[in-house]
């Protein structure tokens, strides 16, 4: 069945399974094999079945692109190495004086790329701290080339209205680039709201084992078509078993969104009734500013959680060191759960007046819910806070 037939035909889950894994022509296996080889004998000089060399195209990693189009409902994906390089490669469309405007919250890698090396290279990175449309729209120029986007936001889970700043985007006659690596697919298709670009670092939700690391773009041809340049002159790519391994974590994408919004939602609920806490982030909480907006672009409100501690620094310092299940680690989306302190770990690259401002302070812990047993990881939550009290 052909990958556009599907888009129309066949479920989110089916989809996953499925689109670009044929059975195999040549032997009739059932998953996609790793093909293991960086260079493919040619017929002819210039004659070939496709493939030429691995970094420019690899079966592997053409099914994996394949999928990743049909679920992101895009017409075409490029993988990655890396969600950086997947970045990267979006920002390499850009030459000197052009402007990107951002929201202030984002993933401290993001702001790192922006700030030490696109702006010595001469492109201007503006940020916004108010996430509404409008704000996007006063910092636009007739320079501004490209906004970029998180939605959620990393850390403090803010949610951005992609449709109304796509039109911001395109009255300022740029492209809307939206990073959805904490929402996945499967919650989230930016591109049914106008988004030109989507983004994401497949190494979280996508692969959702902690076992490789990639990232990957998607978007139409004629956008990306710079981008596949850049792709194999740059030569950021994944190899062929790092494509295999993120293209068997997709398959079970479906199910284990849905466990991990479900344990999400439960565990943020609870974590609101905690003195311990000031406060808790997470959209699928009614007080939460985004959470109609949410619910109208998102189908669930993904399995990321931050809590502001009571305590400030030292209580977070402690509830960090306290927990059994929660593995202290950086990043998310993998199966088990993970506890994390942006301002020490994923956000250091900020500097700390510039994260201060922006609530990204000592006292912020971030919460990557996995698919374990609710019950234990609120068991943990709940022995580790009462810890505090010590």
């Amino acid at each position: 069945m052909s990958q556009e037939s599907t888009k129309t035909t066949l479920g989110f889950a089916t989809r996953a399974i499925h689109v670009g894994q044929e059975a195999d022509p040549t032997t009739g296996a059932t998953v996609v094999p790793i093909y293991a080889t960086s260079t493919f004998t040619q017929e002819a000089p210039g004659s070939h079945k496709g493939y030429e060399y691995s970094r420019s195209g690899n079966p592997t990693r053409a099914a994996l692109e394949t999928c990743l189009a049909s679920l992101e409902g895009a017409e075409q994906a490029l993988a990655f190495a890396s969600g950086l390089a997947a970045s990267t490669a979006v920002l390499s469309t850009l030459r000197p004086g052009d402007e990107i405007v951002a929201s202030a919250d984002l993933y401290g890698g993001t702001y790192r790329l922006l700030e030490r090396v696109c702006r010595p290279m001469g492109i201007i990175p503006r940020y916004t701290e108010d996430s509404a449309p409008d704000a996007f729209k006063s910092l636009t120029t007739s320079k501004t080339r490209m906004i970029w986007i998180e939605t959620p936001t990393n850390p403090l889970l803010q949610i951005l209205d992609i449709e109304g700043v796509a039109r911001v985007a395109h009255e300022a006659g740029a492209i809307l680039a939206v990073d959805n690596t904490f929402a996945s697919p499967y919650i989230q298709q930016p591109i049914r709201f106008g988004a030109d670009l989507v983004v994401h670092s497949t190494t979280k939700y996508i692969g959702g084992h902690s076992d490789v690391v990639g990232g990957a773009v998607m978007g139409p041809k004629n956008l990306l078509e710079p981008i596949k340049f850049y792709q194999n002159a740059a030569g950021g790519v994944p190899g062929p078993f790092d494509a295999w391994l993120t293209l068997r974590g997709l398959k079970t994408l479906a199910v284990r969104m849905e466990r991990h919004n479900a344990n999400a939602i439960e565990l943020a609920s609870w974590l609101e009734s905690r003195r311990e806490i000031e406060r808790v982030y997470y959209p699928g909480l009614f007080k939460h500013l985004g959470h109609s907006l949410a619910g109208r672009q998102m189908n669930g409100y993904g399995g990321m959680i931050s809590i502001r501690l009571q305590g400030g620094g030292p209580a977070a310092r402690k509830l960090l060191t306290s927990t059994r299940l929660f593995s202290l680690a950086e990043s998310l989306g993998g199966v088990e759960s993970l506890i994390s302190h942006p301002a020490t770990m994923t956000h250091a690259s900020i500097p700390a007046e510039v994260r201060a401002a922006r609530g990204v302070d000592d006292g912020l812990v971030r919460l990557s819910v996995g698919i374990e047993d609710v019950r234990d990881l609120r068991s943990d939550l709940e022995q580790a806070l009462d810890r505090l009290g010590e």
